[in-house]
């Protein structure tokens, strides 16, 4: 399902995503991200090197989470406008990763495009690891779509 304007109220609530981080998911994704920085790869580095306890997750993987939350609650019409994060303290392996967020605006530009912005956290625990914010465009109604937006009617 994909939410339209319609759907959305400043202040809602968006679902929880929960991830029990491993040393697997912090690899990979800093892998595909082909971030070859060693502290997110060797241990050893990481921890006689960086000064942290392990491994830990990249800016790129963490982005690539947060891309993940806001899509699996708009839907598949929704469209990332933008999305601006910053990292507090580091997500290791045995972390259980906790992203949420709220609606803080719900707008209709000149071009006629429908506009979410929303607040987002990454946490573990009662720790925020992560605040972030994301501009998404959603349909204004059934007959829409963002993904048809480009040139003067695109500008997130």
């Amino acid at each position: 399902m994909s939410l339209t304007l319609a759907d959305v109220t400043p202040g809602q609530l968006l679902p929880e995503l929960v991830h029990d981080v491993t040393t697997t998911t912090i690899v990979q994704g800093a892998a595909a991200a082909h971030v070859w920085r060693p502290m997110h790869h060797d241990h050893e580095y990481a921890v006689h090197r960086q000064g942290v306890r392990d491994v830990f997750m990249d800016t790129q993987t963490q982005g690539a989470w947060l891309e993940r939350f806001v899509t699996d609650w708009a839907g598949a019409t929704a469209r990332l406008g933008r999305l601006g994060y910053r990292m507090r303290t580091p997500v290791f392996p045995g972390d259980r990763m906790a992203i949420d967020g709220s609606v803080r605006d719900v707008e209709t530009d000149d071009t006629g495009c429908g506009w979410v912005v929303l607040d987002l956290t990454v946490r573990v625990g009662t720790t925020v690891c992560t605040d972030a914010h994301a501009k998404v465009a959603l349909p204004v109604d059934a007959t829409d779509n963002p993904w048809t937006r480009h040139g003067e009617s695109w500008q997130p």
